[in-house]
């Protein structure tokens, strides 16, 4: 009876041990998905209506200063955590005309030239 006991555990044991590598792990992306091509398009003197035209809605307008806005972006790898990754992108305005941006995209020069 023991060693019937011990052989089921046993199998049991091998059973979940093989399942649990089967599972099946989804990529999770979440936030905002930005590319360099629409930072380039970014200049100082756009209007918060123009950024989110060119970029989308922030995923994160700070509440105590609606005049700094986040978009991060995290992508998490179902079957390789080496190609886990995370962007951010700070943009600063000062009233309705963005001064400042900053983050993990390169800003162009032409970002530095006022909008006509």
């Amino acid at each position: 009876m023991k060693s019937r006991a011990l052989s089921l555990s046993i199998l049991l044991g091998l059973a979940t041990t093989f399942a649990s590598g089967c599972v099946y792990r989804i990529d999770v992306p979440q936030g905002n998905y930005i590319e360099q091509k629409q930072i380039d398009k970014l200049q100082i003197g756009m209007s918060k209506d123009q950024v989110k035209f060119v970029l989308g809605n922030p995923v994160i307008v700070d509440t105590f200063n609606d005049d700094k806005w986040y978009y991060v972006y995290n992508f998490k790898s179902g079957r390789d955590q080496a190609f886990d990754s995370e962007k951010k992108l700070v943009l600063t305005f000062e009233g309705d005309v963005l001064a400042k941006a900053e983050g993990d995209f390169e800003i162009p020069e032409s970002f530095y030239t006022p909008i006509q």
